[in-house]
């Protein structure tokens, strides 16, 4: 077998952020080694792999296939003694993180743009897991942009195409290439920590549920688990077979995107159960029938109920919630005399926190919630979480949801996205708000007054390091807040996020529909930062 070196040109917007690489397809198409550099920059970026293992899989979006066979050329002809591959590419988020950690793998490339539509004309992306599981670490892809600014030449070798198509072990030159079952491993795991037994119960008492993979990963893992192992009804899961354009859709689970499964359980028969995950696996949406349970909603109310679920019968070390996400959680933690960490948005955040053994349960608002049973977030693994929590209470979604806030009260929580503005405009908007930081303490919405604002920074408490510029927030005497932020996972212009909550104690409020109960703070949300002035909007995109 032929090693080639070969010569290429560095790129200069290859700058990879906490969620690796992102593009619109054409451009990793068009470019030349547009793909090549960025795992050549990334090998050339770590020490010590040769003769260990590397891990790669992604969510079927178009060109994954293909990627996959180029990254095994350069990973053979870099010295990589093992290469795991998921079964047709694919692998989803979380199962790549199992992955990796059960066969201590040295770390893995995840294929896969998250959320983001797929498709020729829409988004292909590439990330690096380290050999926790998680996200790289600041300091690699740090290294890996500055390799990306100097690479002259990469390193590939002349092998036939792999057979994705066959579970099976191959050779190149010194390297194993093995092709795994994608769902065998995931799937062992979730039975080790959830009480299956009790959930296949639940199912044939009658339980009905409906799942939406939104043609995207997750749906063949939710047909293996949720309809052959737990016994749900053929049918239970809806658009489970994974499409390269994820068939049209907008695979991002929540009210907007994920109509269908919106429609359903909100028709006139609705199941009592539903749920959603996005394209790589990581996201989730929970309903019960007529009812939405917000995503902080859903991570306070898990870690409420941890006993119930024989992996973490023995409670929980502590928590954490990135720093948009309600203050829900909190409130459990308080009442369970356990560790509550704030931190900036970001998964690796919380991998930093569960190495070090702080926090067992984690979550943020746009969709994500995990444990210390990986190193990423977990949308079908949250969702079984609130299967077991279900076939232990007895009770509906909505009731166990009202009982929560009877006992604990309602954090009201709304999260704003304006979707494809300006990315200068919306960048001069926020620096605009926040060079007038100092002016708005003391300011007052109705009897409440702002008792502090800044620019959210964080000093990590494990390793030391610092992150600033991480979202404007605004707080209020009485713990409600609004928090401006922009958002990086998109590949065009650029997403603005607002953020306003509100602590209700009052039982006898804790019905009001959610955007009434925040008008007050919507509308000064708009007016402080003067968000049509600068976006041209005056109505977000989605509204969760």
């Amino acid at each position: 077998m032929d090693i080639n070196t070969v010569a290429t040109t560095p790129y200069d917007d290859q700058r990879p952020g906490t969620s690796g690489l992102r593009k619109k397809t054409r451009v990793f198409l068009e470019k030349p080694n547009y793909l090549e550099n960025f795992v050549q920059a990334t090998f050339d970026s770590l020490e010590d792999f040769q003769g260990k293992t590397l891990v790669i899989g992604g969510d079927g979006r178009y060109g994954n296939k293909e990627a996959t066979q180029t990254i095994v050329r350069l990973a053979v002809a870099n010295g990589f003694g093992r290469v795991l591959i998921g079964k047709y590419g694919l692998l989803s988020t979380p199962a790549a993180s199992c992955v990796i950690r059960k066969y201590n793998a040295f770390g893995g490339f995840i294929l896969s743009a998250s959320h983001n539509p797929a498709g020729i004309d829409e988004d292909f992306g590439i990330k690096y897991n380290a050999g926790n599981g998680g996200p790289a670490p600041e300091k690699i892809t740090e290294a890996i942009y500055e390799h990306t600014l100097k690479i002259d030449r990469y390193l590939s070798c002349e092998s036939e195409d792999i057979h994705l198509e066959k579970v099976g072990s191959t050779k190149i030159g010194d390297t194993e290439v093995v092709v795994i079952n994608p769902i065998s491993d995931y799937a062992q795991l979730m039975q080790e920590i959830f009480d299956f037994d009790a959930i296949r119960e639940l199912f044939k008492s009658g339980f009905r549920m409906c799942f939406d993979g939104m043609h995207a990963i997750t749906g063949p893992y939710a047909k293996a688990i949720l309809e052959t192992e737990l016994g749900a009804p053929s049918g239970t899961v809806i658009n489970h077979i994974p499409r390269p354009d994820f068939g049209g859709g907008h695979p991002d689970p929540n009210l907007t995107y994920a109509k269908k499964l919106v429609s359903i359980m909100f028709g006139p028969t609705p199941p009592e159960f539903g749920a959603a995950s996005d394209g790589d696996g990581d996201r989730n949406m929970i309903l019960g029938s007529n009812f939405f349970v917000t995503p902080s909603d859903s991570l306070a109310i898990l870690a409420a109920n941890a006993t119930l679920v024989p992996g973490y019968k023995d409670g929980l070390a502590g928590v954490a919630r990135s720093m948009p996400t309600s203050a829900a959680v909190d409130q459990v933690a308080k009442a369970l005399n356990i560790p509550c960490f704030e931190t900036p948005t970001g998964w690796k955040f919380f991998g930093n926190l569960m190495d070090a053994g702080k926090i067992t349960l984690c979550g943020e608002e746009s969709f994500g919630t995990g444990s210390d049973h990986v190193r990423e977030k977990d949308g079908l693994w949250a969702v079984l979480f609130w299967l077991n929590i279900l076939a232990a209470r007895k009770q509906s979604v909505e009731t166990i949801v009202s009982e929560h806030w009877k006992t604990y009260g309602r954090n009201f929580y709304t999260r704003h996205d304006f979707e494809g503005v300006d990315k200068g405009r919306a960048e001069e908007m926020i620096d605009n708000l926040r060079n007038r930081l100092h002016t708005l303490p003391d300011r007052a919405v109705g009897t409440m007054h702002i008792s502090f604002s800044d620019d959210f920074s964080y000093t990590d408490p494990v390793d030391g390091s610092k992150s600033s510029g991480q979202g404007i927030r605004i707080q209020f005497n009485d713990g409600s807040r609004i928090i401006f932020r922009l958002s990086g996972t998109g590949t065009e212009g650029a997403t603005l996020r607002v953020y306003i909550e509100r602590f209700e104690a009052d039982q006898s409020k804790h019905n009001v529909e959610t955007q009434e109960a925040l008008s007050d703070l919507i509308a000064f949300a708009h007016s402080i930062a003067d968000i049509q002035k600068f976006t041209g909007r005056s109505k977000p995109t989605v509204i969760t």
